[in-house]
């Protein structure tokens, strides 16, 4: 008993210099981005179902290369590399998918829901795959492509379009990537609202 009682001191006591040398978080990234809206709902304006048509979005599928948090280079047809010290503060795919309902929101006029909050309703319904989320190096431009698939109100017909949008970018930086980014996925939310909208 009495050797038990020692035996959890003893071993506290040989764990106690190793404390300082390990550290169980990796060392925090030098820039975390993120995409900011340009077309947002002014704050306190409510849309109601009754006057507005509903849209339920799905965040998109997105392929492994831009499905993780760094952010890619395409430098050639088959060979990505990726933006030093630039990391995602969230998945490229949930980031676009709340500049999409921004849009849709403030553009089109929609009451934007998600999956699970649109059950039963019988509104239009956006889905797709975010194709091309990086940097093309043989152009100098950052590059968003979505592949939207889309079924408006209480139609079964579905409508399947590309948007893409490119903006230069003449220096590979992490704040350059981000806010070269940040414009082309906002014009491509645009493109999608005013197609959504007509």
């Amino acid at each position: 008993m009495m050797l038990r009682s020692l035996i959890r001191p003893l071993a506290l006591v040989a764990m106690a210099p190793l404390a300082g040398c390990i550290s169980l978080a990796g060392k925090p990234p030098a820039m975390l981005l993120t995409l900011a809206s340009s077309a947002s709902p002014a704050a306190g304006v409510t849309l109601d179902s009754r006057t507005a048509r509903t849209i339920a979005l799905q965040t998109p599928v997105t392929p492994a290369a831009i499905a993780g948090p760094r952010v890619p280079v395409m430098t050639g047809a088959t060979s990505i590399a990726y933006v030093k010290g630039a990391v995602w503060a969230e998945p490229p795919a949930r980031l676009f998918v709340r500049v999409l309902a921004d849009t849709l929101a403030a553009q089109a006029g929609r009451v934007v829901l998600s999956p699970q909050n649109s059950f039963g309703d019988g509104g239009a319904r956006l889905s797709g795959e975010l194709r091309t989320f990086g940097v093309d190096a043989a152009t100098d431009q950052a590059v968003v492509v979505f592949e939207a698939v889309l079924v408006r109100d209480g139609q079964k017909t579905i409508e399947k379009r590309r948007f893409e949008a490119r903006e230069p970018m003449p220096v590979v930086t992490a704040a350059a990537a981000g806010l070269a980014l940040n414009r082309a996925a906002n014009r491509v939310a645009a493109d999608i609202a005013a197609w959504v909208g007509r």
